[in-house]
């Protein structure tokens, strides 16, 4: 269902030549939806959490396009990076093992 959605995503940003415009726009729409995602939060609405984290999927999958990349790259190299990663919990904050011994 995931790579459904990407798809009708990509499509969607195409079909509006989103795919082909400036990056930087992008990436204050990030911004502006991280900002809504922080709002729900302090708020205590779980919809617009919910719709916030959407969005936030979106503006991504456009800005990866709009870089030449795409978000199944982006999203596979992340997971390469995390995946053997080790750490602990501290104050409900997962630190890697890199950095507790700094």
């Amino acid at each position: 269902m995931m790579q459904e959605l990407t798809i009708k995503i990509k499509a969607w940003a195409v079909e509006r030549n989103l795919h082909t415009a400036d990056p930087n726009k992008q990436i204050l729409k990030l911004g502006e939806e991280f900002g809504e995602l922080c709002q729900g939060r302090a708020k205590g609405n779980p919809d617009q959490v919910k719709d916030s984290i959407g969005d936030m999927y979106v503006v991504l999958t456009i800005l990866a396009m709009q870089l030449g990349m795409s978000i199944e790259e982006c999203i596979e190299m992340a997971y390469d990076e995390i995946k053997d990663r080790k750490g602990k919990m501290v104050n409900g904050v997962f630190i890697k093992e890199d950095d507790l011994n700094v």
